[in-house]
């Protein structure tokens, strides 16, 4: 997976919001929020290749969270983003 080009992660009002940048996000309507565990993996993740282990990793290194849990919770988040277009496969 990976971040599609022209999303940046902003922080507007001490929340951390995703919205589109430039030309190729025009039809990109939305923002969205991330709470600050999503915004970790995403500053993790920005400009790479990356999937639901290594998001599981990040998770695991950072937090005090099993490596099962972490995989369930990143497969979940991953599929949000996709869902949101923010994100590729």
């Amino acid at each position: 997976m990976r971040i599609k080009e022209g999303f940046v992660l902003r922080e507007i009002a001490g929340e951390k919001i995703v919205s589109g940048e430039g030309l190729n996000q025009i039809n990109f309507n939305k923002m969205i929020t991330l709470n600050p565990t999503a915004a970790y993996l995403w500053e993790n993740i920005l400009g790479k290749e990356f999937d639901n282990e290594m998001l599981a990793a990040l998770l695991v290194e950072k937090y005090d969270v099993d490596y099962d849990t972490a995989l369930k919770d990143a497969t979940a988040l991953s599929q949000k983003w996709i869902q949101a277009e923010i994100v590729c496969e």
